[in-house]
C-alpha cells in the first residue's frame, strides 16, 4: 500500500512537491505507445458533502477496449489551492490503482506533470509515489504560454514558461482546440505525445480519460444519492 501523509496547510505541500521533484524521471521504460496497457485516472467532486470518487480505467492500448475498471470513495481532506490540487486528488486516486486487478502500464492524468509551477503537478507525484509511468493530458495551459500548433494532428508548439519548453500543446483533430502534453515520469515528452496521439482516435480528449470521467461522475452520483 502506498502511503500519502496529507500536509498540514499550503507552505507544507508546497515543501513536499520541492523535496519529491528531484525523483521525477524524464526518460523512456513504459510501454511503447499503443501497446500494453494505460490507464485514465480522474476524480469528481461533492464539495456541499465533503466527498471525492476517483475512478481508474485501464484499457488495452491496441483496441482501446475496457480491461478493467475501478472507483474509490474518500473525503476531501486538503483545501482548494491552484498548483496543489495533487493533495486533495492522489489518496483517493491511490486507493482505486491498487485494487485494480491487472497492471495499470502507463497512467494517463487529466493534469499536469512538470508543466507547473514547481515542476511537479499531480502527473509527476502520482508517477514518483507509486514508480509507474504516467502523462499529463491538460485542457488548458495553467499559467503557461504557447503559440497555435498548425491546424493538423499531430501538428505541436511547445508550452513554455518563459524560455523553458514544460509541455506541448499538441492538436489530436484537425482545425480542433489543442491538448496540453507535460511529462509525468518515466517518460519523454515525445513520448507522451505519441501516446497521446494513439489515445485520441476519435476525440480531443485521450479515452483514457474521457472514460475515467465518465465512470468517476457516475459513481459520484451514485455515492451522493
Amino acid at each position: 500500500m502506498t502511503t500519502f501523509a496529507v500536509p498540514a496547510d499550503a507552505a507544507e505541500a508546497r515543501a513536499v512537491q520541492d523535496r519529491l521533484r528531484d525523483r521525477v524521471v524524464a526518460e523512456d521504460s513504459g510501454p511503447v505507445p499503443g501497446s500494453g496497457h494505460v490507464t485514465g485516472v480522474d476524480v469528481a467532486y461533492d464539495d456541499e458533502r465533503d466527498l471525492v470518487v476517483a475512478a481508474a480505467v485501464v484499457l488495452d492500448a491496441a483496441t482501446l477496449d475496457v480491461v478493467a475498471e475501478t472507483t474509490a470513495v474518500g473525503r476531501v481532506t486538503f483545501p482548494y489551492v491552484p498548483g496543489l490540487l495533487a493533495f486533495r486528488e492522489i489518496p483517493t486516486v491511490l486507493v482505486a490503482l491498487e485494487s485494480l486487478t491487472t497492471d495499470p502500464g502507463l497512467i494517463v492524468c487529466d493534469g499536469y506533470g512538470l508543466a507547473h509551477p514547481r515542476r511537479f503537478g499531480l502527473a509527476s507525484h502520482l508517477g514518483v509515489l507509486t514508480g509507474l509511468p504516467v502523462i499529463g493530458v491538460a485542457k488548458n495551459p495553467f499559467t503557461f504560454t504557447y503559440e497555435q500548433p498548425g491546424p493538423k494532428r499531430g501538428d505541436t508548439s511547445p508550452l513554455l514558461d518563459g524560455t523553458e519548453e514544460v509541455g506541448r500543446a499538441l492538436r489530436t483533430r484537425d482545425d480542433t482546440k489543442p491538448v496540453f502534453v507535460s511529462v509525468g515520469h518515466r517518460t519523454t515528452l515525445d513520448t507522451a505525445c505519441a501516446h497521446t496521439l494513439a489515445l485520441t482516435r476519435e476525440f480531443r480528449q485521450p479515452e483514457t480519460t474521457r472514460r475515467a470521467d465518465a465512470l468517476c461522475r457516475r459513481a459520484l452520483r451514485e455515492a451522493a444519492g
